[in-house]
């Protein structure tokens, strides 16, 4: 029997685990699909917040400073890829700059200390490609960008490491209390008893909860469409670049990611149904929302590589549910929208803080080891003309290059392999090393790394069955964005 069963392998489930994998405890977590950080944990805009966009009064206004500030110390240990490089958001009008001081007075509620609102001189001087038309901007110094996939891997490695269960492919179906034990069935039959049950479940976080207590939310997504562009674009950008946020939204962003790509987005929208296609309109309107942030020539349709569907588990409270539920033991940790990533470690020591106060013993474990080495490291391309003769080199070389467009290594693939979790798609070995990730999108490598995962596993990948290429979403491609810029290269002529 487990002292803990987490239901969900996104930053929320991931980040509870790592932070209680320091003590004495049999944890298990159990995840839906075949990898960790599949729902809106790998598809969002990587951004990990200052912590003025959300009132006080919120539970998420409260946190999220506290979170920001664990990232320094979360990516020395962890080494998943966080730049400080601060953000900006942007005014255009005077209703803008009243819009700021709400947002100024909010992060100081909040508790921030690296906040200020600065002139059109100073806005220049931090953002040399800033939009002429930008009046003025709320600076944050210490927000910035991670990679988020890696972040929720990295959690995932390193609680494994320190002795966490974890069952992919297991939808859990239901829940039962007996004598204070807790049965959790998956749909492929499998029973597990646990003390106490975390449900961080994402987009599922209601169906779950209604399984084994009473449940007074709906969690619905709220969809966010992303134009992202080839690498060594986003050096364009220093900060993030925020416009004045919506009710909905923190409003459309320009930003740099972590592996220096331009990323554009998201809009908000309320579905009734999960939709992970991207829409050519809903991406023209990001287009030109976002080219009012930065000069002309700062974002090059040309230079687009892929479009991408986040979907939000926003919860009908509008706010972060963390709760000891009815049934006690069963421990409620859903609605984790934005700013979820940012906020993960403080909703991990919350939660530490709920299973302590209900009767779980928490006794140090001395050989909880922190660290965990990197798969990759933050690099710039080497011209290509000097490394082009790894990519002729055979199977079994570990110098073999991989991928072209991000210079993957066959040791590289294989070190990913072999970390305790597993990896059983090309994308899972993509989100782990960035094979795939360049210009021509996996055409060329594609093959080549299952060639590699099938020597090292011994048996063949069942890629076509969970990679998105072959998951029937419908996206925007290159071909529809070419024919959209002639679209509006024929419009400016008229």
């Amino acid at each position: 029997m487990y002292d803990l069963i987490i239901i969900g392998a996104g930053v929320t489930g991931a980040s509870i685990a790592r932070r209680l994998s320091r003590y004495k405890l049999d944890i298990l977590v159990l995840e839906k699909e075949n990898d960790v950080s599949m729902g809106a944990s790998k598809a969002n805009s990587a951004i990990v917040h200052g912590g003025y966009a959300e009132p006080h009064h919120e539970l998420r206004g409260r946190i999220c400073y506290e979170g920001r500030k664990e990232f320094k110390k979360l990516d020395e240990e962890l080494n998943f890829g966080f730049l400080e490089n601060g953000s900006l958001v942007l005014a255009f009008s005077e209703e803008d700059e009243k819009e700021l001081e709400k947002l100024m007075a909010m992060g100081l509620e909040n508790g921030l200390d690296d906040l200020e609102i600065i002139d059109q001189k100073k806005l220049r001087e931090i953002e040399p490609n800033v939009s002429d038309e930008a009046t003025s901007a709320l600076y944050c110094n210490g927000a910035g960008v991670c990679s988020p996939y890696e972040y929720v891997i990295a959690l995932m490695e390193n609680a494994i490491a320190n002795g966490t269960d974890l069952k992919l492919e297991s939808r859990v179906t239901n829940i039962e209390k007996n004598d204070d034990v807790f049965t959790v069935i998956t749909e492929n039959g499998d029973k597990y008893e646990g003390k106490y049950v975390i449900n961080a479940s994402g987009l599922e976080g209601a169906r779950v909860s209604q399984m084994i207590t009473q449940t007074d939310f709906t969690i619905h997504p709220r969809s966010g469409e992303y134009l992202l562009m080839q690498k060594g674009t986003g050096s364009r950008t220093k900060q993030v670049l925020f416009q004045t946020p919506s009710p909905k939204s923190k409003g459309i962003l320009v930003t740099r990611t972590y592996h220096n790509n331009l990323l554009l987005g998201p809009d908000a929208i309320d579905e009734e149904e999960i939709d992970r296609g991207t829409h050519i309109e809903r991406l023209a309107e990001i287009y030109d929302l976002a080219q009012k942030s930065v000069k002309d020539g700062v974002i090059n349709l040309k230079e687009f590589i892929r479009s991408f569907t986040g979907l939000r588990p926003a919860s009908s409270t509008g706010d972060f549910i963390i709760e000891n539920t009815k049934t006690n033991g069963f421990i409620n940790v859903v609605g984790i929208q934005s700013p979820g990533i940012t906020s993960s470690p403080a909703i991990a020591k919350i939660v530490e803080g709920i299973l302590k106060d209900i009767g779980l013993k928490l006794e140090d474990d001395p050989s909880y080891n922190p660290h965990r080495d990197p798969i990759i490291k933050y690099k710039e391309l080497e011209d290509f003309n000097k490394v082009i003769k790894k990519v002729d080199l055979h199977l079994g070389n570990p110098e073999r290059l991989v991928c072209r467009c991000e210079q993957v290594s066959e040791k590289t693939i294989r070190d990913a392999m072999n970390r305790g979790l597993p990896c059983n798609s090309f994308d899972s070995i993509k989100r782990r090393t960035r094979a795939g990730m360049g210009f021509c999108q996996g055409s060329f490598c594609r093959s080549r790394v299952i060639e590699v995962m099938e020597d090292e596993l011994g048996h063949k990948v069942k890629s076509d069955r969970f990679d998105s290429e072959h998951s029937g979403i419908t996206r925007v491609n290159k071909a529809d964005i070419n024919k959209f810029i002639k679209t509006l290269e024929k419009e400016s002529k008229i």
